[in-house]
């Protein structure tokens, strides 16, 4: 048994494994999803004749080719489903460890408020920003999994930078100035404090919630501090046995909290100049299943 253990982990797949679900999770917006074409992509990697896959040259770019082609059909399928979706639409969040945050790089690559700039593309722009900007593929490997000529890519990305550049909000922020602001709006929502709020609040805050048309949620974003303002304060009278912890979600230190009236909710918050610029409330249990198991398997 050990032996067969140790071949499997020289396969190309499982070693690229983490690499290939980031690929389609940032393609995607959605972990579930992301799971099934990493799925996908590895039975079509187990049936290959075991001399053509001995053959492949760069085996992982064989893979994030074939990762990026399954991400981009599906992609497509959930642009049309997502027209109908009920409210606003936010990612589905991922818990990863402190340590990302550190990758300033990878945690905004990964991060809500990307993900979410990410999804006002078109698939195929979407697809080819990720490949190249976040992943540095070559445009000859991208224009091979997106049916595109080389020259047609670059454009696409000059496009797709231009697009998500205007959108991209200032959060390179230090891990202790995040922690602080985080605690401080924490303490601000959960004592109603109005003051407290309209200091920790950006003036032109942004808050977005997602309760899928099943969890309570405001269905159009809220514009303003004062009108951000307004809504939070209301916690403390609404929640009944709320229980709060800090997390780390999408790179980035979120909220999470359980209430008994209102259901679960997982919170991230984008961080510029020391305030709250942007509110992103996932509330949809649908998209919140993967976190809650692996938050129980942690305690």
């Amino acid at each position: 048994m050990s032996n067969l253990g140790a071949a499997d982990l020289q396969d190309p797949f499982l070693v690229h494994r983490g690499l290939l679900f980031t690929v389609a999770y940032e393609m995607l917006g959605s972990a579930a999803d992301a799971e099934d074409v990493v799925q996908e992509a590895w039975l079509r990697w187990a049936e290959l004749d075991p001399g053509v896959r001995a053959a492949v040259r760069d085996p992982r770019a064989y893979l994030v080719r074939t990762v990026s082609r399954q991400a981009l059909n599906r992609l497509r399928t959930l642009s049309r489903r997502r027209e109908d979706y009920v409210g606003q639409w936010l990612p589905e969040p991922l818990l990863t460890v402190p340590d990302v945050a550190e990758d300033v790089e990878l945690a905004e690559s990964v991060s809500i408020a990307m993900l979410t700039i990410l999804e006002s593309l078109a698939p195929v722009e979407r697809a080819v920003f990720v490949l190249r900007e976040v992943f540095d593929v070559p445009y000859a490997e991208i224009a091979e999994s997106v049916g595109k000529s080389a020259a047609a890519v670059r454009q696409i990305v000059s496009r797709a930078r231009s697009h998500v550049a205007a959108r991209r909000p200032r959060m390179r922020v230090d891990r202790s100035e995040q922690r602080e602001v985080v605690e401080s709006f924490l303490a601000a929502v959960t004592t109603g404090d109005v003051q407290g709020l309209m200091d920790v609040l950006a003036p032109e805050v942004i808050l977005i919630a997602d309760g899928g048309g099943v969890a309570q949620a405001v269905r159009v974003p809220v514009y303003g501090a004062r009108k951000v303002t307004n809504l939070l304060r209301l916690f403390p009278e609404a929640a009944q046995n709320p229980k709060i912890v800090l997390l780390w979600l999408n790179g980035a230190l979120g909220i999470r909290i359980d209430d008994e009236a209102g259901g679960p909710s997982l919170i991230s918050l984008v961080v510029e100049e020391g305030r709250v610029a942007r509110i992103f409330a996932m509330r949809n249990p649908d998209k919140l299943g993967r976190v809650e198991a692996e938050t129980r398997l942690e305690r």
